[in-house]
Formats: C-alpha cells, sequence, structure tokens
C-alpha cells in the first residue's frame, strides 16, 4: 500500500478529503483534512434528483484544489467516492465524465450498503466498543451497519438525509410530514439492528454531540470516542428542532450546519427512538476512514490483529520507542503492582492504563528530555484516539504526568474528577510508574533475574545493576516503603 493516501467522499452536504501516512504495516495517522461545504445535492431533490449545474461547478474546484494539496503531500494513491446524492441522480454520468475529463480523477460511486459497510469498519476498528450499531446521517441518506465482535454483520441505507428532509419537508414548514416519512424510512430495518448502544457518525451526530460536551461544560476538546446516555439529554436534542437559528448558534451549532441540524436532529431521535438506543458513542470517524482501512486491511478481514491498537502503535513509530526497553519496565510495574494492590485495593483494570503509560512514556523525549512526562501527557491525551474511552487516555497520560510526585494538587486533577479514579488511586499508579523508571535508570535491561518480594509492607527488590536506582530511591518519599539491595 502506498504511504501516503488521499481519501476523498463527496457526500450529499460536503465533499471532504483526508490524507493518511502509513508509520509501519498497520500504524498511520491523519497527514491533513480537507472540507468544502459544496452541497452537490442543492436544489436536486426538487428537480427529479439531477445535479444542478452550480453544484456541480462548485464540487469540480474543490476537487481540483484537492487534488493540488494531494499531490503537494506526495499522495501515492487517491481514493475517491460518491455517495447518496450522487448515486440517485440520472444525470451522475455527465458529473463523472466533466470530473475525469476536467481533473483527471476517477469517482467511484458506491451503493448505500458498501456506504454503510465503510462506515461499520471505521467503527469497529477504531471505536473502544466492539459491539453496537452505526447511525450514519448524510445529506441524502442514513446509512446502519450492525457489529458484532467487530465484525460487520449487517448493513442498510435508507433514504433519510439532512438535505432530502429539509427540501422536501423543513422549508415547507411539514414537520410532521417530515416525521411520517422517517417512521415509514425506519420500518425497513426491522428488527435486526436493535441495539442499546450506537455509534454516531457523520457531521449532524458530531454537531450535536458537541452542543451537547458544551452545555455539561465537559473538561475534554476531544469529540471521538465521547459517550452520552440518551435519556440524559433527550429534552435538550428535542428542544434543538425548534429552536432560532440565533439560540442554535448559543448550543454550540456552527453557522454552516444552521439549516440542517434541525432536520438532522429529527432523523436521529427517531432512529434512536426505533433501534431502543440507551448509549451513543460518538465516532470521529466514518466513510473516508473506512475507505482507508479497507484497503489497508484487504487482506486480514478488514480488522486489525487482536490486542492491535493503531494508535499506540504510531507514537511508537513517530516517536521511535525502543519496544524492548518499555517491554521490561512495563514487566517490573506489574510486578510491584501485584505486590501492592490488595494493599491499596487497586483494580486489575489499571494494569492497562500502567502498560500503556510505560510502554509511551518516553514519546515527549524526542520534544524535550527535562520536560519530557509535560510533552508526553499532551501527545498521549491528543493522539490515542483510536480504541480507547476518554477516561483511560485520560488517566494514561496523567501517570505520566504526576509520576514524579507523591502527591498531586486537588486543582490539578478537580476538573476531570468525572472521568478520573479518585485522586489516591492516581498517585499509587504514579508511584508504581516511578519504581519502574528508577529500576531501569541505567537502561540495562539485565539478563541478570530480579526480584521482587514482599515483607509486612515493605516492597524488596534485588539484583545487579541497581547502584544507581538504589541511590536515587533515597530523595524520593513513596507511599509504600521501598528497599532496592544492589548484589
Amino acid at each position: 500500500m502506498a504511504k501516503v493516501t488521499a481519501v476523498i467522499d463527496i457526500g450529499s452536504n460536503s465533499a471532504r478529503m483526508a490524507v493518511f501516512k502509513k508509520t509501519s504495516r498497520f500504524g498511520f495517522y491523519l497527514l491533513r483534512e480537507e472540507k468544502s461545504k459544496v452541497r452537490i445535492s442543492e436544489g436536486a431533490y426538487e428537480n427529479g434528483g439531477n445535479l444542478q449545474d452550480f453544484a456541480i461547478e462548485r464540487a469540480i474546484k474543490a476537487l481540483s484544489e484537492f487534488l493540488l494539496i494531494a499531490k503537494s503531500l506526495k499522495t501515492r494513491k487517491i481514493l475517491c467516492v460518491a455517495t447518496s446524492a450522487v448515486r440517485d441522480a440520472p444525470n451522475k454520468a455527465e458529473f463523472l465524465k466533466r470530473v475525469k475529463d476536467e481533473l483527471g480523477l476517477k469517482i467511484k460511486v458506491i451503493d448505500g450498503d458498501k456506504e454503510a459497510f465503510y462506515g461499520g469498519v471505521a467503527a469497529a476498528n477504531l471505536l473502544y466498543e466492539k459491539n453496537g450499531v452505526t447511525i450514519d446521517i448524510g445529506g441524502g441518506s442514513t446509512e446502519f451497519a450492525l457489529i458484532v465482535d467487530k465484525r460487520i454483520e449487517a448493513t442498510i441505507s435508507l433514504k433519510l438525509g439532512t438535505v432530502r428532509l429539509k427540501e422536501l419537508f423543513f422549508d415547507k414548514g411539514d414537520i410532521e410530514g417530515a416525521k411520517k416519512y422517517i417512521k415509514n424510512e425506519l420500518e425497513k430495518l426491522g428488527k435486526v439492528f436493535n441495539s442499546k448502544k450506537v455509534f454516531g457518525i457523520g457531521g449532524t451526530i458530531r454537531a450535536l454531540s458537541q452542543a451537547i460536551m458544551k452545555k455539561i461544560e465537559y473538561p475534554l476538546d476531544i469529540l471521538h470516542g465521547f459517550t452520552y446516555e440518551i435519556k440524559e439529554h433527550k429534552d435538550f436534542l428535542e428542544k434543538i428542532i425548534k429552536m432560532s437559528d440565533e439560540e442554535l448558534l448559543k448550543a454550540g451549532i456552527k453557522p454552516e450546519r444552521l439549516d440542517v441540524i434541525r432536520p438532522g436532529t429529527l432523523i436521529f431521535l427517531e432512529a434512536l427512538k426505533y433501534l431502543g438506543a440507551k448509549e451513543v458513542i460518538t465516532s470521529g470517524v466514518g466513510v473516508r476512514e473506512g475507505v482507508f482501512l479497507t484497503d489497508l486491511l484487504r487482506n486480514d478481514n478488514y480488522r486489525f490483529p487482536d490486542n492491535f491498537n493503531p494508535s499506540v502503535r504510531t507514537i511508537i513509530d513517530v516517536y521511535q520507542i525502543d519496544r524492548k526497553i518499555a517491554s521490561y519496565e512495563t514487566k517490573i510495574a506489574l510486578e510491584v503492582f501485584d505486590l501492592l494492590k490488595d494493599e491499596f485495593k487497586l483494580d486489575d483494570k489499571y494494569k492497562m492504563h500502567l502498560t500503556y503509560a510505560i510502554k509511551l512514556s518516553r514519546a515527549g523525549e524526542l520534544v524535550d528530555f527535562y520536560e519530557a512526562h509535560k510533552h508526553t501527557d499532551y501527545i498521549l491525551l491528543n493522539s490515542l484516539h483510536y480504541g480507547f474511552r476518554h477516561c483511560d487516555r485520560l488517566l494514561i497520560s496523567k501517570i505520566i504526568r504526576f509520576h514524579k510526585r507523591k502527591k498531586i494538587k486537588k486543582k490539578e486533577i478537580e476538573k476531570f474528577k468525572c472521568l478520573l479514579p479518585k485522586k489516591d488511586i492516581v498517585e499509587k499508579l504514579c508511584n508504581i510508574f516511578w519504581v519502574a523508571k528508577l529500576i531501569n535508570i541505567n537502561l540495562s535491561m539485565p539478563q541478570v533475574e530480579i526480584t521482587f518480594s514482599k515483607k509486612d509492607k515493605k516492597i524488596i527488590i534485588k539484583g545487579e545493576n541497581l547502584y544507581l536506582a538504589k541511590e536515587r530511591s533515597k530523595t524520593r518519599e513513596l507511599f509504600f516503603d521501598l528497599e532496592i539491595v544492589n548484589k
């Protein structure tokens, strides 16, 4: 696969391009993203579905500049797909030919099931939950994919789109007609897609999640993986359908979404009700990532290997982390954890946080050795996008940020109290992290076995080449007694 790949998605409302760069076989990161509100479907639904000349012109201009950007980034492969508005247009052949002749770009028009599949592949591989149903609300259609154990079990596309409903119903003030139309379309889902968990894909659902985050003063400015209980925000979402433009802006809805957020919200609420959903997990990824991953994982059943996380691998690749050193220090941390977990009442689930904190802890050293813990905190909080809950990526990053202290200032984590465990738990995990780093202070990864034992409330560590560790241990007060024996 090409090292740099661009994926262009021509939706009914927007055209978007995402450029991905591979760092290893499965490691990758987003190099660039661009969006243009081409509104290719504008006027189409009132004209028999035909794409209008002014919309086609907008799309060609945007695509032309997308290609310039892709070229400047040394893109070796460009994958371009078009969805609902183009596939439904009687004059789509004219549009496709113009793009091919004028830009040299071949557009693949995908059907609704394929669009749903791409969204499902993205959600299954890049969200933390293994089971659920995707809802991808676009301008012309809404796609659903049933995911069971990270596998796509069923897909469907319905003619429910924000622009479609705006032009057919909302512009005419016919909200009841819109509701009836939505309910009739949803009946096509049957009972196959019922799920308590929903993966929300697309601009409408992301906009609603951002509004909820603003309303509750959520402490992280991170959209992908943001999760909420539907019953807690149902009333707020229902109010959005009736809000004025001014009220929508105050609620956090961006100006470019004002004309489509109301029909989009109505589609979303009716779909949640039909599915019997209880929880929404916001997805910052969708069709573009799905197209990229389908290409990347085409020989692997469209799934990453078990226990593989692309964000973790990319950080290791980009920041040149020595995996042998990381594995050795992880082993030390888990040995100490097991000796202390009963006394400190530490749940085994925290082993995962310690493991990733240790494995990725040296990322910040590439920025600045002396303040590496601060830089790593920032890097991980903002780069562990895929496969982690917000509470997990926050705890991993804060273990690194505060590991040099016995006590953490309350004000430093107060705003994160809805996501982090109690302060004393964080402090104890920081202590264990510090000991693991201390034991390997000389980076020797000794072949001679280091032994760990516990006597009363004291942790005893014996081994060779522990002189510096023993000396440094006397400068730090811990929550437990530590004795280092240098043989």
